[in-house]
């Protein structure tokens, strides 16, 4: 896990969670935290992201396992490029296609479905509601998710998988803790404006994805193909130096 990958996921949190506002906004606003003191509302708030950020650590260890099968097939360069590519055409798609169907509108049936056990927990205002919530609320179809789960494929780990997406759902904390204490305080038309810098830092991240995949020798950015098989070396340099050590006992 390095410090690259930290860093972006913690910006894709930060940079995408006002994106959130508008796809768990209005989970988030109707938490059952009532007329309660700031305190209690406070710790609803934090036991319902909890849950969230717990489902975001469950799938990263899921895709961070996927990784590493693909690391250890030798594809992870190409698995790069790949997943570069699919998050430029998510953005480009919908922008060329506006009256097409969207992923969002596929999985609409299943989100329905998961707003339905919503409801039934919104009925029960206890801290266990909350973050029952925030489990679900982690599995709805979101396409800031989606980008995510990209880079902890891409760590090739499993620990890393889980680390990523945990602090990818930190990054989001601050605005999604904020929604059901200060309520929808930011407008539509921040928003909608706001997309635009959403659609481009996922464009600029997809790119990354794909020079890194390129391995062009840029420091940072494109670093070069490390080697796959150095442990065969080392394998052989312990045999030779067992070898030595026995035939020097041996003659001793």
């Amino acid at each position: 896990m390095t410090t690259f990958a930290l860093v972006t996921s913690l910006t894709i949190g930060l940079v995408g969670s006002l994106h959130c506002i508008g796809m768990c906004g209005p989970i988030a606003i109707s938490l059952p935290l009532g007329n309660k003191s700031w305190g209690r509302r406070t710790l609803g708030g934090l036991v319902y992201n909890l849950g969230r950020i717990l489902t975001y650590g469950l799938l990263g260890a899921i895709f961070g396992f996927l990784g590493k099968g693909i690391e250890l097939a030798g594809l992870q360069r190409w698995a790069s490029i790949l997943i570069g590519f699919i998050m430029v055409l998510s953005v480009i798609a919908p922008a060329l296609f506006t009256k097409k169907i969207k992923l969002e509108h596929i999985l609409f049936g299943y989100a329905g479905r998961m707003i339905g056990k919503f409801r039934k927990l919104f009925k029960i205002n206890s801290l266990p509601s909350l973050f029952l919530i925030g489990l679900l609320n982690g599995i709805l179809p979101c396409g800031l998710v989606y980008v995510a789960l990209a880079g902890a494929i891409n760590t090739n780990q499993i620990i890393g998988g889980v680390i990523y997406m945990v602090v990818f759902g930190l990054g989001t904390l601050p605005v999604m803790l904020a929604i059901p204490l200060l309520g929808n305080i930011i407008g539509k038309g921040f928003r909608k404006k706001y997309q635009f810098v959403l659609s481009s830092f996922v464009v600029l991240l997809g790119l990354l994805f794909v020079l890194r995949g390129l391995s062009l020798g840029i420091p940072f950015v494109s670093p070069p193909q490390k080697m796959l098989k150095p442990h065969k070396k080392m394998i052989k340099m312990n045999t030779s130096k067992k070898k030595k050590n026995m035939v020097y006992l041996f003659n001793k």
